[in-house]
């Protein structure tokens, strides 16, 4: 779809009137600090709207609230092929996020007068809930152990990939972003670096028994000795997807009970509830994830309920101490 868009006044335009949806949406993300993950999703969640405005012989220009009120609720109604569900209420609101966020960037541009997604009906979504299975420590291990148990030429690179996802809690594009030359050495420790969330320079320390792992993996690793961290055995990156086929068949592997719905991303929760689980300070957690609001980190707890967590034990043991 190749729409024109309004004339723009030259003293504040970014973008000549003749150029098209498709240049604006370039020209958006260019103007955006993000990962490459977050950019293909917001590519994905414009290109997925005009298809919808196309299909409805709607003016992505001259849209209204109440038509994005209608593309949320047939979002809601469709069945993911995949999964046999409708998408979670998160999901419908990461994508509508991201396309508010282009048409406020039509709205800066003087392109549209409003942003026809903040008048709109959003999914409620519980901040204090996330739809992603959660893992134990039991599992977590179960699943490390599975990728142990393998053989074969992809062993040590399987191993290398569960182990950074479990220990560093990277998301799955951050871990399948890696180049051999985000490794290194500070201060005495193994450090990883790599783009976060928001395209922000992330740095993290390897324990030693990961980077024993990783150790491995690198002495096997085929191609040359830069470009991408993990590879295929014809060199190529490792994508997301073949992560995701991997964590949910060791899922499976090792018998745990909703292995069909374990995630990457499960292994992210599994890190933010064991490591608080084991005393890691709130904000040092958050800090590891990456989380700009400590309440996102505290969703990921999936612990944090537990009543042998209940402060009044430490307030009552100090008392004791005291007297």
């Amino acid at each position: 779809m190749s729409l024109p868009i309004r004339a723009v006044p030259p003293t504040g335009a970014a973008l000549a009137p003749t150029d098209s949806l498709v240049d604006v949406t370039g020209a958006w993300l260019r103007n955006r600090r993000l990962s490459a993950h977050t950019r293909a999703a917001y590519q994905r969640d414009v290109d997925a709207w005009l298809q919808w405005c196309a299909r409805r012989s709607v003016d992505p220009l001259a849209a209204s609230f109440l038509h994005v009120n209608e593309y949320a609720r047939e979002l809601e109604s469709t069945v993911d092929a995949r999964s046999g569900r409708p998408p979670a209420a998160t999901t419908i609101a990461r994508r509508l996020s991201g396309l508010s966020s282009w048409y406020d960037f039509l709205v800066r541009l003087r392109a549209v007068d409003t942003n026809p997604v903040s008048g709109a009906d959003r999914p409620r979504v519980d901040r204090d809930h996330s739809p992603t299975v959660g893992l134990t420590a039991a599992e977590v291990d179960a699943l490390l152990a599975a990728a142990d148990a393998e053989g074969g030429p992809q062993a040590a690179r399987h191993r290398a990939m569960i182990t950074l996802l479990a220990d560093l809690g990277l998301r799955v594009g951050e871990l399948t972003g890696l180049d051999v030359t985000d490794l290194g050495v500070e201060r005495g420790h193994r450090t990883v670096r790599f783009v976060g969330k928001g395209g922000k320079p992330r740095r993290r320390a390897l324990a030693p028994a990961t980077a024993a792992v990783l150790d491995a993996y690198l002495a096997v690793r085929p191609g040359p000795p830069d470009g991408p961290l993990f590879v295929t055995a014809s060199g190529a990156r490792v994508d997301r997807h073949a992560v995701f086929r991997l964590v949910r068949r060791l899922a499976r592997e090792a018998g745990i009970p909703a292995w069909a719905d374990v995630s990457p991303h499960s292994l992210r929760h599994a890190f933010a509830t064991i490591a608080r689980g084991e005393g890691v300070p709130l904000e040092d957690v958050q800090d590891a994830m990456g989380h700009a609001d400590p309440r996102t980190t505290r969703r990921y707890d999936r612990d944090r309920h537990n009543l042998d967590r209940d402060p009044t034990f430490v307030i009552s043991a100090a008392r004791s101490r005291r007297g």
